[in-house]
């Protein structure tokens, strides 16, 4: 039975977007929402609405028992998670489906498998994807270390098996230091966690964060849709994402695509997953891999003309992929750059009323938020209140359209990091795609040393 009304387990711009997508098909929709959350937009234009909760989100979009409740009395036969909150919770999954309901996401035992790191990462190599390279497991004696760091090539990285918080890790840049260092880490390890036991990788000093965007129909056939680089970040959260990378070639696009495609076809993968990798002197280190939809999708759809919820609610019914890896062209670039309700430069968080708003617009320019001036913005969530998605030709027509729709983009009455990202177009770096997942700390670490002076 093909699915007709499916209940939106989100809220925010995602929600929203999963609602015009369904619609487009023909689709009815459900909103669920908490108290704080009655007069969002995603709720305004659903079909139908359920109060599943109060504020906080595990009273509301973490309660199980009220999404399904919801769901039944709703009459919906398929729940799309978006992204967050339970999108990656495999037990929610099984619920959904031992309910008759269309799960739209991944199979169950698959997000599972991916959501245990160690698990993955066997996974990962087991299906050919490039790991970081390093020891089996635990390296016992200074010898059995040696001969490790001699194999994966130095710098290399001593790492405590029950470390955290960079506790019992070392880098050691070349033979002479090794002892020495690997005597300082165990001391370290054994007296944070009463336990020294070590293990080694090879050290990536300065890599980008490249991500594979992939779809699979469950059958075990597997498409790619390209990479997004998603380097600029802050303390590990993205923050502004482009694809194509700037250093990938064509060439490489199309090996690497290649093989995380085959591996999800011999997984026997369903729905749209990511493939993240670290990326150093031209070689892909697998990461993790998340088994839902991306919050920067929309720079991927803007590359393929590709609808990737439209392909998740698809597959969710049974059909087959829309189209094959030979269907699929490149065109252009595209740059998504993440609006959030807070300070710019302090990231101090701002909720509050929004007294006016504008929109950026235009040829190419899409704005994927749920706000709207009188929205006041809760303080109980994720901060991100709007992405600004932009397409040109080239990259350089790229950046002087996001550059003019920033300018253009309007929000009164609370914080955001349009200024942040303002800034952060006219660096000589960005604008010759020089960067990596340590640059941005770096330059506000340097940004607010010269604003102190």
């Amino acid at each position: 039975m093909a699915i007709s009304r499916i209940l939106i387990a989100n809220r925010g711009e995602i929600a929203l977007r999963i609602h015009r997508a369904a619609h487009e098909m023909g689709i009815e929709t459900v909103a669920v929402h908490s108290t704080a959350d009655t007069d969002a937009m995603h709720v305004r234009l659903a079909d139908a609405a359920v109060c599943i909760g109060p504020p906080p989100a595990s009273e509301s979009y973490l309660n199980t028992a009220a999404i399904i409740s919801a769901a039944e009395i709703t009459g919906c036969d398929a729940i799309h998670p978006g992204y967050g909150f339970l999108s990656e919770n495999a037990q929610f999954a099984d619920i959904v489906e031992a309910h008759d309901i269309a799960w739209i996401g991944p199979k169950p035992d698959h997000i599972r498998t991916m959501g245990d790191k160690v698990q993955a990462k066997k996974t990962a190599g087991a299906l050919g994807l490039p790991l970081v390279p390093g020891s089996a497991g635990a390296v016992e004696t200074m010898d059995e270390i040696r001969a490790v760091a001699e194999e994966i090539g130095y710098p290399v990285l001593v790492k405590a098996a029950s470390g955290g918080g960079g506790r019992g890790m070392k880098v050691i840049p070349s033979p002479d230091s090794l002892e020495n260092l690997v005597r300082q880490a165990k001391s370290e390890a054994k007296a944070a966690f009463g336990d020294d036991t070590m293990y080694l990788e090879k050290y990536l000093g300065n890599p980008r964060h490249i991500e594979f965007q992939v779809f699979g129909d469950g059958n075990g056939n597997a498409i790619h849709l390209g990479e997004r680089d998603c380097s600029l970040q802050r303390r590990h959260q993205k923050v502004f994402e482009e694809a194509p990378s700037p250093v990938i070639s064509a060439g490489e696009r199309t090996r690497m695509g290649g093989v995380v495609a085959q591996a999800m076809a011999e997984m026997g993968y369903r729905g749209a997953g990511t493939i993240e990798f670290l990326w150093e002197n031209g070689e892909f280190y697998f990461i993790e891999m998340n088994t839902r939809l991306q919050v920067e999708h929309p720079v991927t759809e803007m590359i393929t003309g590709i609808d990737l919820v439209r392909e998740q609610i698809r597959i969710a019914d049974g059909k087959n992929l829309s189209c094959s890896q030979e269907d699929i062209a490149f065109a252009g670039h595209a740059i998504e750059c993440r609006i959030n309700a807070e300070d710019p430069f302090t990231f101090a968080p701002s909720p509050g009323k929004i007294t006016y708003y504008h929109a950026a617009g235009g040829m190419h320019v899409r704005v994927d938020s749920g706000i709207y001036a009188g929205y006041s913005i809760p303080p109980y969530y994720d901060s991100m209140i709007a992405k600004l998605i932009v397409y040109g030709k080239t990259r350089e027509r790229c950046i002087m359209r996001l550059r003019r729709a920033l300018e253009e983009m309007v929000v009164e009455g609370v914080k955001t990091s349009i200024p942040l990202h303002e800034e952060l177009i006219r660096q000589p770096d960005i604008l010759e795609g020089n960067y990596t997942i340590k640059w941005l700390e770096e330059w506000l670490e340097k940004r607010g040393e010269a604003d102190a002076a």
